[in-house]
């Protein structure tokens, strides 16, 4: 198949690379390459590639960001896909679009997960945008995935165990705080674009949640980290409310797969698992990048 990957310089748009580039035909874009915002832009790129699949991974993900820099948040989070899945319609493609677990307002009692049907109701504006963003995509591309991932980190790209392993290199004798009282799943990017690949291979529809299997709070996915690195460290528990951030999380963005795993195509492991062989796989890199 002919796919075009927006973001495909970022966290997850390298690793779908890395995955699909073997099988497949991909055009790889990013922000110089291909502004989704504009509609004539990419109009203009569709119809000169032709893709069979749109694998939007292009969003602005700065949570705190996008309270401020609302205008910007909507154009890249809400327009650029609708403009993805409006040529994806129009030359009749696929548009996988990848979405969050802050749809959700992180209410239901803890540990029990949200499900695909459940209701949403974002807290902070980058949830809006998202929310939206699906909705847009559901009503304009007939075929369509939308994928709610959550807590993501990868090789590429920023993600919040860089930013642990860079405070623990700083300053080893400093103790870092981290929140304790919010709880998720954390998901490799590399094993999402292996159940990316899953979910192409099935000629999957509709709305999927793909994070790991299991949970954690960030201050115990922080430390088993950095255990796991085998970096001298000091962390300890804090609450949302002695951490404050601009934008609103969920207590609870714990997301169940249940649709992968009633249609038995889940490739999602145990996150501890894929900690595991992230560190293996990567820790002198993550190390020498500091």
């Amino acid at each position: 198949m002919k796919i075009l990957i927006t973001g495909g310089k970022g966290q997850l748009g390298s690793d779908c690379v890395r995955v699909l580039r073997d099988s497949h035909e991909i055009r790889i874009t990013d922000l110089e390459d291909l502004d989704i915002t504009s509609f004539s832009e990419v109009s203009a790129s569709m119809g000169v590639f032709l893709p069979d699949i749109i694998l939007n991974c292009a969003a602005y993900t700065q949570v705190d960001a996008c309270e401020t820099h609302q205008d910007l948040a909507w154009k890249v989070n809400v327009k650029g896909p609708e403009n993805l899945a409006l040529c994806a319609q129009e030359h009749g493609g696929k548009l996988i679009h990848i979405s969050t677990d802050y749809v959700f307002d992180g209410k239901k009692p803890l540990p029990e997960p949200y499900v695909e049907d459940d209701a949403p109701g974002p807290l902070s504006y980058y949830g809006k945008t998202k929310l939206e963003s699906e909705q847009v995509v559901h009503r304009t591309a007939e075929r369509h995935i939308i994928l709610r991932v959550a807590w993501m980190y990868g090789i590429s790209g920023h993600n919040f165990l860089k930013n642990m392993l860079r405070l623990a290199l700083e300053n080893p004798r400093k103790t870092i705080r981290v929140v304790s009282d919010q709880f998720g799943s954390p998901t490799w990017s590399y094993r999402l674009a292996l159940q990316i690949a899953s979910l192409l291979e099935k000629d999957a529809q509709g709305t999927y949640h793909a994070t790991s299997e299991g949970h954690c709070s960030w201050y115990e996915f922080a430390g088993y980290f950095l255990r796991r690195m085998e970096i001298p460290h000091s962390i300890e528990p804090c609450t949302t409310q002695e951490y404050p951030t601009p934008a609103p999380r969920p207590r609870n963005s714990i997301l169940e797969n249940q649709r992968l795993k009633q249609e038995g195509i889940s490739l999602m492991r145990d996150w501890r698992m894929d900690v595991d062989q992230y560190v293996a796989d990567f820790r002198e890199e993550l190390i020498k990048a500091f």
